[in-house]
């Protein structure tokens, strides 16, 4: 039972990797612009939760869309204030101010709440699923964290697809200037991509800290850059690259700290990346990207 145990993890941390990478993802496939501020907005959620949560004594579930609130006006403001100025600019000065933003967030943070470890609370138990009698346990947590993935990714596919705004975000990701041509708000698109990706970056954020209850001003940091890491392995820009980079490298992680070591876990989740970048550089599901001139 200990395979499908550390299947289950797996498939449990991938679902957390799968829709942070899906805030990556949505905006490098219509802004074109790598945020690398996306873990520090998790961290700014799952602070959000805790306040709401701790101080307050409110329920869960307010809990939850306080938080994606939060972090949806949050990443509307930063793509105001810090990205739209540099719309049109070399790809190294936007690198430069998201790098920027993230160590903004994560200072604010430590002046906010300060350095001290916070343990977070518990989110969801309606009890653990047993199986093969009682030798493989599935908490109420990873069943959550899997459906909520599923749901997210569903949804987040019929809108991309069905909706008119979704269509202007796939015109834009297309060619931003003939869409604004054809009478699209680019800039209320890239804002809204903005929004969605900060709001998922929330309920990831909330996952993750109710799977590893220790809240940190850090504690979106190496998540965010292994979630970037499966953006890029299933093809970023790709939803279903998302969704199959961060489960594969999910699964890897879990099963790497479980048969090799866990001090070798992060060497390997990246030597897979390089390894996937070698075989296929546009990633899993990506697509060669050709240049008209």
């Amino acid at each position: 039972m200990g395979f499908l145990a550390n299947l289950v993890n797996g498939v449990s941390l991938g679902s957390v990797y799968a829709i942070i990478a899906l805030g990556y993802t949505m905006v490098y496939g219509i802004a074109k612009m790598l945020n690398f501020a996306h873990g520090d907005v998790i961290m700014v959620g799952g602070y959000l939760c805790y306040c709401t949560l701790v101080y307050l004594g409110l329920s869960p579930i307010i809990g939850l869309v306080v938080c994606v609130a939060g972090c949806t006006v949050l990443g509307v403001v930063v793509e105001r204030l810090a990205y739209k100025p540099l719309r049109d600019a070399p790809s190294l000065d936007v690198l430069i101010t998201a790098i920027g933003v993230s160590y903004f967030l994560q200072n604010a943070a430590l002046l906010i709440w300060g350095s001290d470890p916070k343990s977070f609370p518990q989110m969801v138990d309606f009890g653990s699923l047993r199986l093969f009698g009682g030798q493989l346990i599935i908490s109420s947590t990873a069943i959550v964290t899997v459906l909520a993935n599923i749901v997210i990714m569903v949804g987040l596919t019929l809108f991309i697809n069905k909706t008119k705004m979704g269509k202007a975000m796939r015109a834009c990701s297309e060619d931003r200037g003939a869409a604004q041509l054809m009478g699209i708000n680019v800039n209320s698109t890239i804002s809204l991509t903005f929004a969605i990706g900060s709001g998922l970056a929330a309920i990831a954020g909330v996952l993750l800290c109710s799977s590893y209850p220790t809240l940190m001003p850090t504690t979106g940091a190496m998540p965010g850059i292994k979630a970037f890491t499966a953006a890029v392995v299933g093809g970023i820009g790709s939803i279903p690259g998302a969704l199959l980079g961060g489960l594969m490298l999910g699964v890897v992680e879990i099963f790497a700290k479980a048969y090799i070591g866990t001090q070798f876990s992060d060497a390997i989740v990246f030597a897979v990346l390089i390894v996937v970048l070698l075989v296929r550089p546009t990633g899993l599901l990506g697509k060669p990207m050709t240049e008209k001139v």
